[in-house]
């Protein structure tokens, strides 16, 4: 097959400086060299050896962007209360490695003080530990609940945010009966200062800190290397091999890799003769792969706590054919000048709507029709923060539109034109494109490059 290379230019010499050193890792002069990115090569860390990152990852992000946010928001005191099992969404970014659950009932505290600082409390059956102070431990429930109650009102903050939000799901993470048992122990009066903790919870979730974006491009780079893999003649037997075979492959892989999918991964065709019209979303269909199929993907994995969306997509060489066919490259060509048009509109503290229209405005000249639904991506491959259309609504997007876009925040820029390819007399071909990428506040980086060229099946 065809070796993809994978170019990013360098975030900054402070986006490196934290690196965290891991095996095999492929670093900003990598890409400034354009060095050529093999199938499956990129190491991946056990399980027991990523708990040390990941928590360094943490207390960074808690030392140094915790208080900024709070600050930010206005929030003085921020309340994480859960449950074993039913978990707030936020929970499991804010608490050491390793973790699978909230015991029993575990609650978080953060204070900030006058100094700017933020106190990291627990009031907890089992304390946590660093990075967090037990401000209460031991005891049955009651007694547990009666201490959150004792310590609000010790410090007695102007308000108190909780995780209550109609519009954004991972802030709306506490639970009807935590919400009920917690009015029942705040001082008299206090409900009154209780406020939604929505705009600090999507901050929090769509910030990436220096130490994360150090390794995010190895992290999308092993998912680029894996689909690198998978769409070549390692994996793939024309007239044999399946659309499904291909996505089950993809998924093994990742699983042998200790690496979690968060959907599970598909591929389709379009041929000649399989017709995709300009109305319908998206077009493809599965089945056995065939010479001179048109395929296409979307995976997405997450390692050290940060998830990827990739969408690339390949070709079949038929019999005597040494080259792409011409149609095709330059129809890759015009969904990289899609890419280049939506993310030329990423202006700081542009609405996901205002970005959308602008650059639906710029793309009605186009000898394309498209559609774009760009959305964030970080600790959950659909993140909150700033969206940029949907594929099923060809205008604004009530309320999670509205979001401004912030720097230093992460996208999977997504999207798909459709335009007539001459070597299927006319046909449509759908040209779907996913990348995972950084906003830096004056530009848009692709953390593992982009496809610029086919994956070809020889």
């Amino acid at each position: 097959m065809t070796a993809l290379r994978l170019v990013i230019p360098l975030l900054g010499s402070a986006l490196f400086a934290l690196s965290i050193s891991l095996p095999g890792q492929v670093h900003a002069s990598d890409f400034e060299q354009g060095r050529v990115i093999e199938p499956g090569t990129h190491a991946v860390l056990p399980p027991r050896d990523r708990i040390e990152p990941e928590n360094r990852m943490l207390i960074d992000r808690l030392d140094n962007l915790l208080p900024e946010l709070m600050a930010e928001t206005g929030v003085e005191m921020w309340l994480v209360l859960n449950r074993e099992y039913a978990e707030d969404p936020v929970y499991f970014t804010l608490v050491p490695q390793p973790a699978f659950a909230a015991r029993r009932t575990t609650m978080l505290v953060f204070h900030a003080r006058e100094d700017g600082q933020v106190d990291r409390l627990t009031v907890n059956r089992y304390p946590l530990g660093e990075p967090y102070e037990a401000a209460w431990q031991g005891g049955d429930l009651d007694e547990q609940w009666q201490a959150l109650g004792d310590l609000i009102g010790e410090r007695d903050p102007e308000n108190i945010a909780i995780n209550v939000s109609e519009v954004w799901p991972k802030a709306d993470g506490l639970t009807h009966g935590l919400h009920r048992k917690l009015l029942e122990v705040l001082p008299p009066g206090y409900e009154e200062r209780l406020i939604p903790a929505e705009d600090l919870v999507v901050r929090w979730l769509e910030t990436r800190s220096e130490m994360e974006l150090s390794v995010y491009p190895h992290i999308v780079s092993i998912a680029r290397g894996v689909l690198a893999e998978g769409f070549s003649s390692r994996v793939i037997t024309p007239g044999v091999t399946t659309s499904d075979d291909v996505a089950w492959f993809f998924r093994e892989r990742f699983e042998s890799m200790g690496l979690p999918i968060w959907f599970m991964p598909y591929v389709n065709i379009q041929r000649p003769g399989i017709e995709c019209e300009d109305d319908t979303p998206f077009c493809g269909i599965s089945g056995t792969i065939e010479p001179g199929d048109v395929l296409h993907t979307d995976v997405g994995i997450c390692y050290l706590k940060l998830c990827t969306d990739t969408q690339e997509m390949a070709y079949v060489m038929k019999p005597g054919e040494s080259e792409v066919p011409a149609g095709l490259v330059d129809a890759l060509a015009a969904g990289n000048r899609f890419q280049d048009l939506l993310t030329g509109e990423f202006v700081t503290g542009r609405t996901g709507n205002e970005i959308l229209a602008a650059a639906q405005q710029r793309m009605e000249a186009e000898p394309w029709s498209f559609n774009i639904y760009t959305h964030p991506i970080g600790f959950f491959g659909h993140a909150p923060g700033t969206m940029v259309g949907m594929w099923d609504l060809p205008g604004e997007v009530p309320d999670i539109g509205d979001w401004v876009l912030h720097p230093n925040t992460a996208y999977a820029i997504e999207g798909g034109i459709k335009l007539p390819l001459p070597e299927w007399e006319g046909q449509l071909i759908n040209i779907k494109t996913e990348q995972s990428a950084v906003f830096d506040g004056e530009r848009v980086i692709y953390l593992g490059g982009r496809q610029t060229e086919w994956h070809v099946v020889r």
